[in-house]
């Protein structure tokens, strides 16, 4: 019994078979997620961009009421300036770092 069972090889081609299938489909998994990784990325990059844009200053000029016996209620005006933030209009790459080379730990190149 113990030598018909090491003799038979009837699943070894099926098994081989789907070992490489689903590496390749591992491997290309891996691959189409990284760009879909980089695409989700440079497209929020855009929409932050186009956030950081926009004109946010804002200003009101105060107002008071006053009749012939004094001034009633007076409220002071406002003003704010919006200034360029840090990553507007796509000052930053929010992607991926420039590749470095390897080195032992603890060194510099």
């Amino acid at each position: 019994m113990l030598k018909s069972l090491l003799q038979d090889d009837a699943g070894f081609i099926v098994s081989a078979e789907l070992v490489l299938i689903s590496t390749i489909v591992v491997v290309g998994l891996v691959v189409g997620l990284s760009e879909v990784q980089h695409a989700i990325n440079s497209e929020l990059n855009d929409v932050a961009d186009a956030i950081g844009s926009l004109n946010q200053s804002y200003s009101y000029s105060g107002m008071s009421v006053c009749k012939p016996g004094g001034c009633g209620a007076e409220v002071a005006g406002s003003c704010f300036l919006d200034t360029t933030d840090d990553c507007d209009n796509n000052q930053c790459d929010m992607s991926c770092d420039r590749p470095v080379h390897e080195a032992p730990k603890g060194h510099k190149i």
